[in-house]
């Protein structure tokens, strides 16, 4: 009898966001395949969970995937976590289900934060249809038509962006959808410096600069060009 390979969502930032269902899942699994062992062993220990971890990253997954999965069809039970959020969000995650679904190996989702929708319920804009671009492209011209088919959308768009290249996303911003288009930062979502910043492209791009450099992990969502922040415009 094959066995069943879990989803689990963790924290991404304060711990007290896990759930019941995660713990009892990491606690009971044969094995914990995660993104960075050392990262989650930290979250591990503080629930004083000692499953046998193994890596599982965007360098191996491809590699890796099979051996996991003859394991979970010989009966063992295997949790797939990331760093943190939940998996297949702009991690590790993805092709494993795909392929677990084509060979017919039960995938359990366990559900819980993600900055991805921490985001959506925190900046105030539109979501009652939303699109999710991950991380813009690093080279500039990949990263210019990133910007310039975010800048087209009908409705409201979050991406993920490193503290080191935050001003320079308001720079494609502002280039792209202008001064004017409504925009938030959100930063270290859940942790001890959360904050969350609402403003239009000019506003937020004149504090960045401001700042000089940032620290912590960042979620940046775009309003549609046709937003207006008037709740009788109806813009939802």
């Amino acid at each position: 009898m094959s066995g069943k390979l879990y989803i689990v969502s963790t924290p991404i930032g304060n711990l007290e966001d896990i759930t019941l269902r995660a713990l009892r899942v990491l606690k009971e699994v044969d094995l914990i395949a995660a993104e960075d062992t050392r990262h989650s062993r930290g979250l591990l220990t503080h629930f004083d969970i000692h499953t046998p971890m193994t890596s599982y990253h965007a360098f191996n997954e491809r590699g890796k995937c099979q051996s996991l999965l003859d394991r979970v069809a010989a009966g063992e039970n295997i949790a797939l976590i990331t760093d943190a959020g939940t998996p297949a969000i702009a991690d590790p995650g993805f092709f494993i289900v795909r392929e677990a679904v084509n060979n017919n190996i039960a995938v359990e989702i366990i559900p819980g934060v993600s900055a991805l929708t921490f985001a959506a319920a925190a900046t105030g804009l539109p979501v009652d249809k939303f699109a999710f671009y991950a991380f813009p492209p690093v080279k500039s011209g990949r990263r210019g038509k990133f910007f310039e088919a975010l800048a087209s959308e009908d409705k409201t768009v979050f991406f993920y962006e490193s503290p080191f290249r935050i001003t320079g996303a308001l720079e494609y911003l502002q280039q792209y959808c202008g001064d004017d288009r409504h925009i938030a930062i959100v930063r270290e979502a859940t942790k001890l410096h959360e904050e969350v910043l609402r403003g239009t492209v000019s506003e937020l791009l004149q504090i960045s600069r401001q700042r000089g450099s940032w620290k912590g992990e960042f979620v940046i969502g775009v309003a549609p060009g046709k937003y207006s922040q008037n709740p009788d415009d109806d813009s939802e």
